[in-house]
């Protein structure tokens, strides 16, 4: 016990484990990241209370807004026990701006939202530097954010990713699914790795079967099996944006948590089921070693990874050549994988592995 004439101790917010000088200091640090990313209609300058947007000075007559939110999920948790900060937040970005281009709209300006039990400011800074990296990528500005420092909150050296991204699209311009029939040409647009989704199972499979995450690859003995896991989700805005003002593309579907099976019918109009060509693509060999790893059903394959297929466009038949040629110059990897046809609304998956449908589990979750 102290004694009674000892001074009472004075407590601080640093003592309580947040650091403000720390916080400021990252500001100042991201600034001429945010700078990097400026474009029309944005200004890059950070710590206001707010970033303000002119959809006008960004060339819009009567845009209709379209907003955008999510995170990575347990990727990070690969990215902060292997050091990988430097990508994850281009997958923060994807996640967002891969969303909105589905409506056929243009991500225009973009906010983060980073927590953490104790600020790290060079991981902090890394992982921002990412973020920065996704907006250029898609187009749109780095405007604001927020970085939490809560002790208690998080154990030490996590952290947490959410993202905010606002598009636009003139009215009467948006893709809705809506022109989507029987006779439509289904174009896969080829992902970049397991994306963003998926990763708990990922991450059970790796303790489950003792991988050696920091070793070559079974499947690639030139890349280690942590860079295979953590490669980045593929940013598809440049590539699709001038083809959807073109009017090529009558609708899209980002191949998310769900896969093939759940988001494919997010796109459909009643009375139009997919049907998709799994023999169409060869599958990556990274999604085989985690079908055999995890001697996974072909159908939970489908419902829980991209299966190689990241981006899904529906597309008249007249179009599929010029698209596909069109996205080869973009540097994608396109390929068709299956067509639409009459029926109840739905997606089935046929190929060498059987045929597996989800239009009672899509009606199940969205119905309810």
């Amino acid at each position: 016990m102290a004694p009674e004439n000892d001074p009472p101790e004075k407590y601080t917010y640093e003592t309580a484990g947040v650091s403000i000088a720390a916080g400021n200091a990252l500001v100042k640090a991201i600034g001429p990241l945010a700078k990097s990313t400026a474009r029309a209609g944005a200004t890059s300058e950070l710590g206001g209370f707010g970033g303000f947007f002119d959809p006008r000075a960004a060339g819009y007559d009567d845009p209709l807004l379209v907003a955008a939110n999510d995170g990575v999920g347990t990727k990070l948790k690969l990215a902060i026990e292997h050091d990988r900060h430097d990508s994850v937040g281009i997958d923060l970005v994807a996640m967002c701006v891969n969303d909105l281009i589905v409506q056929g709209a243009e991500p225009l300006f973009f906010l983060d939202y980073f927590a953490t039990g104790q600020l790290d400011s060079g991981i902090a800074e890394r992982v921002i530097a990412g973020i920065a990296q996704g907006c250029k990528q898609a187009g749109c500005a780095l405007i604001g954010g927020e970085t939490a420092e809560m002790p208690g909150m998080y154990s030490a050296g996590d952290y947490d990713l959410a993202g905010f991204c606002v598009g636009a699209v003139e009215r009467g311009e948006q893709l809705t699914g809506e022109k989507v029939a029987p006779g439509h040409v289904l174009i896969g647009l080829a992902s970049s790795g397991v994306h963003s989704n998926g990763y708990s199972l990922v991450r059970r499979l790796a303790a489950d079967k003792g991988w050696k995450l920091d070793r070559p690859a079974l499947f690639d003995p030139e890349c280690l099996l942590i860079d295979a896991l953590i490669e980045p989700t593929r940013i598809y805005v440049a590539a699709l944006l001038p083809l959807i003002r073109e009017g090529l593309i009558d609708a899209l579907a980002h191949i998310t948590g769900g896969g093939l099976l759940e988001n494919i019918p997010r796109i459909l109009p009643e009375g139009a089921h997919a049907v998709i060509d799994a023999d169409a693509w060869e599958q990556p060999r990274l999604m085989a070693f985690l079908q055999a790893q995890g001697n996974i059903e072909p159908a939970e394959m489908a419902r829980t990874f991209n299966c190689g297929v990241g981006m899904v466009l529906a597309v008249t038949p007249g179009n599929v050549a010029p698209l596909l040629a069109r996205l080869a110059d973009a540097g994608e990897t396109a390929f068709e994988i299956g067509h639409i046809e009459a029926g109840e609304k739905g997606c089935t998956v046929r190929g060498s592995q059987g045929t597996w449908s989800a239009k009672a589990a899509w009606e199940a979750t969205h119905n309810a």
